[in-house]
């Protein structure tokens, strides 16, 4: 990643000016690197007994910034890059999320050989619909789902937000849950 330094470095010494690069290299990879080298513009300036410092990084033509202010100019740097890096990752998981492609939420499937007897032929055939299992739906943690069922069902079917699994949470009638993982 280039750095591109502004307003008054000269109070960062060379063995911080490497730290400060090797962090931001590190957030050169969580940026999309098929467009080329990314570039960062740190902004340094002293107030008094503060220090500004300001990175700023395009990502897809939009405009992240971290700023920090500090009496010590590499604990503003580094604050400033730890704001830069929430931001990043804040960014890429919303648009990951929203920019996935949804397929067909229902399709109805008939069924191969009716194993009904023949009173039942004469009534409408039973169909079967597919359920796309992750279209739409994030992830949950089990508060989460204890908040999905103040609406008044009895059991929610969630993915767990820790370790991806299949978990049903159900409504006792004593107010407890039970919880089934699978």
């Amino acid at each position: 990643m280039k750095v591109i330094y502004t307003g008054s470095h000269a109070g960062l010494a060379p063995s911080q000016q490497r730290k400060v690069q090797a962090r931001l290299a590190k957030l050169g990879k969580l940026l999309d690197s098929r467009k080329g080298e990314k570039e960062a513009r740190v902004y340094l300036s002293a107030e008094r007994h503060l220090t500004l410092a300001e990175i700023t990084v395009n990502f897809y033509d939009h405009k992240l910034a971290g700023v920090e202010k500090n009496p010590d100019m590499f604990t503003a740097l580094s604050g400033a890059i730890d704001k830069l890096e929430k931001q990043l990752l804040k960014t890429r998981t919303k648009w990951r999320d929203t920019k996935r492609a949804t397929g067909p939420k229902r399709t109805p499937v008939e069924e191969a050989e009716p194993a009904v007897p023949a009173e039942a032929e004469a009534t409408e055939a039973r169909r079967v619909y597919r359920v796309n299992s992750r279209g739409g739906r994030k992830p949950m943690t089990v508060e989460e789902a204890m908040l999905a069922l103040e609406d008044g069902r009895d059991y929610v079917v969630y993915r767990d937000a820790e370790n991806d699994k299949l978990r049903v949470l159900l409504k006792r009638s004593d107010g407890h849950f039970d919880l089934v993982e699978a």
